[in-house]
């Protein structure tokens, strides 16, 4: 069983960064969300979340929760901010003190899976670094830390203000977390359109019914993105 935590930063009393009509606390625990419902889909998985809903919790309550649960790894998720309006881009941070090569192998592939999903969306891939945030130095096992774009940016603003960006990137922290681990997707994706693979049961998925056809098409292709078979079928 691998045990995942969840901390999405900030909460209550505390927005984390402003801007550009977004606050930090509200979309860092969107993002949160998505990747613990996508994680519902595999085997041998037990995720915990810092926080649900809007609840200020102190850091040290954030680490001593992932600790006390013996979590495997500790994602934080967070965003970013800059006194100028042209910075951008998303980056990863472990801890700068002595950690273990696991560690460094964790951060590559989280930071490697989510710049796979976004990188043609966003201007910059700003690395990955290493610095002394409290949440890293102070959990007791794997932890990594993504500032997710800069709210004071307005391009970076605007692309997480959409679902369909925020589904993108959270199904890229999925593919690290699922990588990193080896976790199998309780039923997987068909190896073909007419050969679902279930235990002798069929089931179907609708994914939506679009008047437009390249909103269709385009429905179709992030499906094919994340690992599933789709197509698009004209309605009778």
């Amino acid at each position: 069983m691998v045990r995942i935590y969840l901390d999405a930063g900030h909460g209550g009393k505390d927005p984390g960064a402003i801007g550009n009509g977004l606050q930090e606390k509200n979309v860092v625990l969107d993002i949160s969300k998505r990747i613990e419902q996508k994680l519902q889909a595999y085997k041998n998985v037990e995720i915990m979340q810092t926080r649900t809903d809007d609840t200020f919790l102190s850091l040290d309550q954030r680490t001593d929760k992932a600790n006390t649960w013996g979590a495997d790894c500790f994602l934080s998720i967070h965003l970013n901010s800059a006194t100028s309006n042209l910075a951008r881009g998303f980056e990863t941070y472990i801890h700068n003190g002595l950690i273990s090569p696991a560690t460094v192998a964790f951060q590559n592939l989280i930071h490697e899976e989510v710049i796979k999903k976004i990188g043609k969306m966003i201007s910059s891939d700003r690395g990955k670094k290493k610095a002394n945030f409290a949440v890293l130095r102070e959990s007791h096992m794997k932890a990594c830390l993504g500032e997710n774009l800069f709210v004071s940016n307005s391009s970076d603003a605007n692309l997480l203000k959409q679902d369909s960006f925020l589904d993108m990137l959270s199904q890229g922290y999925v593919n690290g977390l699922e990588k990193f681990f080896g976790i199998e997707r309780t039923i997987r994706p068909p190896t073909d359109n007419n050969s679902p693979v279930t235990n002798g049961e069929l089931y179907q998925v609708i994914a939506g019914t679009y008047a437009n056809y390249d909103n269709a098409e385009n429905q179709a292709k992030k499906l094919i993105a994340d690992g599933y078979n789709a197509y698009v079928n004209k309605k009778d």
